[in-house]
This record gives C-alpha cells, structure tokens and sequence, in this order.
C-alpha cells in the first residue's frame, strides 16, 4: 500500500518537473519520511487534517471548473460512443460474470475494516463520546470524495478526444488541473495530489512501524525496553518499510489501482474479520486471531495467484469469509478464559450500551 503512494508520488513529480521517474519516487518518499520520523503520531494528525481539507476542495472544484470552462456539450456521450465504452454495471445483461464483478465491486467495503492507519485515528480519538461525530464527518468526506472522483472520470472522457488507458489514466486529473486552471490555482490543487499520497503513506508507515515495536519486538524481544529503545526501534521500523516500498515502487510494474486492490485485499482479508470479532465476541482469544489472519491470507494469496473460479471474483471476498469462519470455529473450541481479558471486554460494551441509550433517549 505504501509503495501504490510512493508509485502515484513519482507520477506527480515526473508530471509536473519533468524529471526521472525513479528520482521522482526517492523525493517524494524523502520528504514523507522525514516529517513522520520528527514528528510522529501528533504531527500525522495534525498533517492529516490540512492535508485531508486541502484534498476535498481540489477534488469537489476542478471537475465543477472543469465543466463550466472546458467541456463541450454531449462531449461526454459522444466519446463514450465512440470508443465504444459501456456505462452500464450489466452491458452484457444480467449475467454470472456481471453478477460476480458486482459482488467484488461492492467487496471492497470489506477493506475498510482492516485499514490499521484508519482504525488507530478512531482509537486516538478525544474522548468515545466524539466517535459518533467523528464517523460523520469521515462518512460525509469519503462520500463526497469518491462521487467526485467518478464524475472526474467521466469529465475526462469528454474533455479528452485520445483514448486514455492503463498507466496514462492515472494522469488524468492532472492534466484537468492544468489544463483548467491558472498555474497559482493549479499549484495548489496539484499540491492537494501530493497531499493525498503523503497522507495516506505517512499513516501506514507509522501504524507498521507501532505494530512492530509494541506487537513483535517489546513482547517477544525485550519486555522491559525503554521508552528511548522503543522510539528507536519505531524510527528503524519506518526506515524498513519505507525500503520496502521503496523497492516495490522502482519496479513501477502495475498501475497504482492495481496495487491498491491488491493491498486493500490483503488489509481486508488479513484483519478485517479479526477487529470485527473482538468488538462483538467475548470468546476472542490470540489464537483465534492467529489463525484467522494466516487462513485470510494464505486464501487471498491463492485465490489471487491461482485463478480460482476466474479472476474476475476479487480475493477480498474468500479471504475474509475464510477468516471469519475459522476465528469463529476457534473460538467454539478455544474460547476467551482469562478473568482480565473478559471484564475489559464487559467494560467496553457497557460504555457503548450506555452511549446507545443516551442517544435514543436524544433522538
């Protein structure tokens, strides 16, 4: 996931400044890094939210400046036609292939439950009573956003006479941006691009990095390190991944939605299942949790390498409901023992009964 950001960072700067992909992608991983590394989890938040505004003006105003300056009337339908593209979710009628590319379409709302950089903004929240205010605001934001980006996709076919496919699609929105608007305006809109990139790597490579100082390295390692130890070993765990993604970004071998779809499935697959169980479930145990995760993933790894039924049926789909049948069955014969895990788990769910019961009463 973090090498699809760096990939769309290289991208961008190759766009805008002309120079080599590959010295592109260094900057761009350069300057993330550096400010994650300073500033940790405070400075991602707070880089975040001017970040996350900045994303929602650009791409609620370029595709509204784009019809009002530049697309022509019934360009859009007439390109359509003409290169022959379908808008229909069934052009072929309602078929097992349209019906299984339907059901993978709306597979990757599973993914959301297995974000980590998504689900650590929700566990540093202020205070439990903001999270429903909290899940407006991020509802209303991705809705507006993702609606926006298709109608952008639209707008280019009809702004845009040559075919634009693979690799050059990506590129769209930023042709639109200079193309409408000033270079003034356009600099900024183009720096809400980077923006998006720089935000969503900056919150994977923190979350990665926490996952293996406080989950790997202080229980199996060393239980006793320091506050100092540990920041160390977070900075080295940033570091590492960022080589990774680095690695995988040089090689440029897919475009960035493949890459995304493919992380976005391993996310949903491998831990979706698992958060979901343990907010619901008082038998979850680390076994289960385990096993789940290694099943999830051994089945989107499969069914993705493997063509099982067809490439068209995303992995997402088998690998989460493989994870959660076995957390399930592991629970049934392993359920939660310990008194301590248990009366957490009773604490939890009394806090969000009694918020439920305000609210009803409010409403």
């Amino acid at each position: 996931y973090a090498g699809s950001g760096l990939v769309a960072a290289g991208k961008l700067f190759e766009s805008i400044f002309h120079i080599r992909y590959e010295v592109a992608v260094v900057v761009g991983g350069v300057v993330v890094v550096f400010y994650t590394l300073c500033g940790g989890f405070l400075a991602v938040c707070w880089t975040d939210l001017i970040q996350g505004i900045l994303m929602f003006i650009a791409i609620v105003l370029v595709p509204i400046l784009a019809v009002c300056c530049n697309l022509q009337p019934g360009a859009i339908s007439a390109n359509l036609e003409a290169r022959q593209l379908q808008t229909s979710l069934f052009p072929n009628g309602l078929n097992s292939a349209a019906i299984i590319a339907a059901i993978s379409s709306l597979a990757w709302g599973l993914g959301y439950f297995g974000q980590p950089h998504i689900v650590v903004r929700f566990m540093g929240i202020r205070s439990h009573k903001d999270l429903t205010k909290a899940t407006t605001i991020a509802m209303t934001w991705v809705i507006i956003s993702l609606a926006a980006a298709i109608i952008i996709g639209f707008i280019g076919v009809g702004m845009y006479e040559a075919p634009v496919d693979g690799k050059e699609a990506e590129r769209v929105f930023i042709r639109m941006i200079s193309d409408v608007c000033n270079p003034w305006i356009g600099g900024i809109f183009l720096a809400a691009i980077l923006a998006a990139i720089m935000s969503t790597i900056d919150s994977q490579l923190l979350s990665a990095s926490s996952s293996l100082s406080q989950d790997l390295f202080r229980p199996l390692f060393c239980p006793k390190a320091s506050e100092a130890t540990m920041l160390n070993v977070n900075r080295c765990g940033i570091l590492l991944i960022t080589v990774l993604a680095f690695v995988l970004a040089l090689l440029n071998l897919q475009t960035i939605f493949k890459i995304v779809a493919f992380a976005w499935g391993g996310f949903g697959a491998a831990f979706g299942p698992v958060i979901l169980v343990s907010l619901y479930s008082r038998k979850m145990t680390w076994q289960s949790a385990l096993s789940g995760m290694l099943v999830g993933t051994i089945v989107m790894l499969t069914w993705k390498f493997c063509f099982i039924w067809g490439p068209s049926m995303y992995e997402i789909l088998p690998g989460f409901f493989a994870n959660l049948i076995t957390i399930i069955y592991m629970n049934a014969i392993l359920p939660q023992k310990d008194e301590n895990v248990l009366a957490e788990f009773d604490k939890m769910r009394s806090i969000i009964n009694d918020e439920e019961v305000a609210l009803d009463k409010e409403n």
